[in-house]
């Protein structure tokens, strides 16, 4: 109420966060007599924009003041109503924000003349993203709007989930113009239920006698979670929707009424709302088979339990889960189940490690000994999102000179790893593109290229959904597969349950060509999704080296897998051992050779492209590089000889990659900025060399 700090709040889900900034900062804009906005409230989703709507309802019709939820889908009757009269409460995405600074910077500058308040929901959701840097920077832009810079409108960011806590405060204002208390709620004591169940994919189906993997899960879901309200994550919308069938199956087999829905963003939104409220109505039985938009808090009433299908991408993302339920009083009750391939001669050595169970069992430990999260990555320089904001803001303006920008943008703003000759050079770039152009005044205005960008209502985000390549063998496409990570030629990769060799890229045309590559059996779990952080391959090691997963509880260990886990927990544990991984990084299994770091995804595709560029066929399954027909010696020979040559730099070793356009306006930047830009996101050559230094003193 001071208004004088940034407020970071830190609290498990439902502890009450949205209410501890809500009432005082209610309490304040009462007692005010000025018109306008007092309150924006910021939040990733539109979905959890209208929840907030529905809560604050009560408070609205008892204080006689505004609450105007503003985005794509909002009616048009309550934004008309806001533009004629501004008042109370704002609850935006970061896009509407921005198309609001583009389009309307006079009636902004006027509406929010008095505003008291910013609250960002979900904080953790934007850390590290092109969407955190796009938000972060559209605050200091409003502050500038408002004539706000020295005197700062307070920040106040809430979240379940934030890894290095200390760091976040420099993450939320950049200039630090505010300090900023942190709120952590250590009182509450949550009580946990947690299991994980083992699954064997049979190697081959006899008649009627075996059931796959996923045919045993289904049976066991039907068990678990008929009759009550659950949420189910499967990670893939291909997977949510094959659950989805399997279980509805189920249902008429048994002559019931279905209670299994998928939710996912592919879905019309009337199906995803209609689910959201049959949960929160909790009068019939419901069960969310969904990706990750049921992650963030928006309130779907009480569930009995989460159950985790495969492994999760990250320990945050299963402790944003695993806080759905437990709502209102009771345990928080997660299941993992877990399928493993039965293993045969030829079997490879990510499924004899049982690498998804033991990552499973690596990230619970993290999230219950060590109360760790996935800190937000600030290697980055997110250009595309800095090109995206230049021309914002000439749109914004009309006209603006080029010290202005970088002052507003990088000097004072969210982008301050971006040097003044870096900028130079990507202004002149754009120049060249006709994205913008220089007056004769020297102020900077759009380009006929540039407003064609920024005219199109697709401008306003910044973020992208992953391309989708063809994948191409000879004349015949294989698949199509969303492509947001490194791919190099001379790389393997793995799908429809096949190894395959990329024999070119085509970024052009989206094509990734491949041939059939020998190699033994594919693993079935690759790793695939977000990228792995180093702590959780390091927990994984610990485990493997230790024989022991359990959770230490005072003097004693708590064990919380099945009968079936612990079998394959067995296995892993004795091919560990018999391999000697205790002691060896680089192991020769066949024709090939393994490369175990136990590092994070950064630093394998570090070491995966110094391969590859030296002429070997790699594949990353699992953190494990797999080195096609080559034995151990000339492997042990090419590391050393890598640390003992200079090891090139990020951005150099970003050269050799054929496609970089991972983020989406990165196909305007120039040459060099995106390999330094796709570099530092993609690679980590110091942990690199100190792993390097490691395998050569073994």
């Amino acid at each position: 109420m001071a208004s004088n700090t940034d407020v970071l709040i830190s609290a498990s889900t439902a502890a009450g966060k949205t209410e501890a900034f809500f009432l005082p900062a209610i309490s304040k804009m009462i007692n005010k007599d000025q018109s306008g906005v007092s309150i924006l409230y910021i939040s990733p989703l539109k979905a959890l924009i209208n929840d907030q709507d529905r809560r604050l309802e009560s408070l609205v019709d008892l204080l006689s003041f505004n609450v105007t939820p503003w985005h794509g889908d909002s009616p048009k009757s309550r934004k008309n109503k806001l533009k004629k009269s501004p008042s109370g409460i704002v609850l935006i995405t970061p896009e509407s924000l921005e198309s609001m600074l583009i389009r309307d910077s006079g009636w902004v500058r006027q509406a929010f003349s008095g505003l008291d308040h910013i609250v960002i929901d979900e904080f953790h959701a934007f850390l590290g993203t092109e969407r955190g840097h796009h938000l972060v920077s559209l605050l200091h832009r409003l502050e500038h709007l408002l004539d706000r810079l020295k005197l700062p409108i307070p920040r106040t960011a809430l979240s379940a989930t934030l890894g290095k806590i200390e760091d976040v405060p420099a993450l939320l204002r950049p200039n630090q113009s505010l300090p900023c208390q942190i709120i952590r709620d250590s009182q509450s004591t949550t009580s946990l239920k947690v299991q994980v169940k083992g699954y064997v994919e049979p190697i081959e189906l006899l008649g009627e006698a075996l059931e796959s993997a996923e045919t045993q899960v289904c049976r066991d879901l039907f068990k678990f979670c008929r009759g009550d309200s659950h949420l189910v994550f499967a990670n893939s919308r291909k997977r949510t929707e094959s659950l989805t069938a399997t279980l509805s199956d189920f249902c008429d087999e048994a002559v019931v009424p279905n209670e299994f829905f998928p939710h996912h963003g592919s879905l019309v939104k009337e199906m995803r709302e209609d689910l959201e409220k049959r949960l929160q109505n909790e009068q019939l039985p419901t069960t969310a088979i969904c990706t990750m938009t049921l992650e963030l808090g928006i309130d779907i009433g009480k569930v009995s339990s989460v159950i985790q299908v495969t492994a999760p991408h990250s320990v945050s993302s299963l402790r944003q889960r695993m806080g759905r339920s437990g709502r209102r009083g009771g345990p928080s009750v997660l299941r993992m189940l877990i399928s493993e391939n039965e293993l045969e001669k030829d079997s490879d050595v990510v499924s004899k490690l049982r690498l998804q169970l033991v990552q499973s069992l690596a990230m619970i430990r993290l999230l219950i000994c060590n109360k760790w999260y996935e800190p937000a990555d600030t290697d980055k320089y997110h250009f595309s999102t800095l090109l995206h904001q230049i021309l914002s803001v000439v749109a914004q303006w009309g006209g603006v000179r080029a010290e202005q920008l970088f002052s507003l943008l990088c000097k004072d703003g969210v982008f301050q790893k971006v040097s003044v000759p870096r900028f130079k050079a990507l202004l002149i770039h754009m120049g060249q593109q006709d994205l913008i152009t220089q007056l004769g005044s020297g102020e900077i205005s759009l380009g006929l290229a540039g407003e064609r960008l920024v005219s199109h209502y697709s401008f306003y985000a910044v973020f992208k959904t992953p391309e989708e390549y063809r994948v191409v063998n000879g004349d015949k496409t294989l698949v199509s597969l969303p492509v947001d990570s490194l791919i190099m030629k001379g790389q393997h990769i793995v799908f429809g349950g096949k190894r395959w060799k990329v024999l070119d890229v085509d970024p052009d045309k989206k094509i990734i060509r491949v041939e059939y590559a020998r190699g033994g059996q594919a693993p079935k779990f690759g790793g695939g999704g977000l990228a792995i952080h180093d702590e959780i391959r390091k927990e994984m090691f610990k485990i493997l080296l230790d024989g022991d997963y359990r959770i230490p509880i005072g003097s004693q260990k708590v064990d919380f897998v099945d009968d079936t886990a612990k079998e394959l927990f067995s296995e892993s544990v004795e091919y560990f051992n018999a391999a000697g991984l205790a002691k060896k990084s680089v192991l020769q299994v066949g024709s090939s050779t393994c490369i175990f770091t136990w590092l994070g995804d950064k630093t394998v595709n570090t070491i995966a492209a110094l391969l590859i560029n030296l002429g070997y066929e790699v594949g990353n399954f699992a953190g494990v590089l797999i080195v096609e027909d080559v034995d151990k010696e000339s492997i042990e020979t090419s590391l050393k000889q890598l640390l003992l040559d200079a090891l090139p730099t990020e951005q150099s070793l970003a050269d050799s990659v054929r496609d970089k356009c991972i983020d989406k306006f990165d196909e305007y930047l120039p040459e060099d900025i995106l390999a330094l830009n796709f570099g530092a996101a993609a690679f980590n050559i110091e942990e690199t060399r100190l792993w390097l230094k490691s395998v050569v003193d073994e």
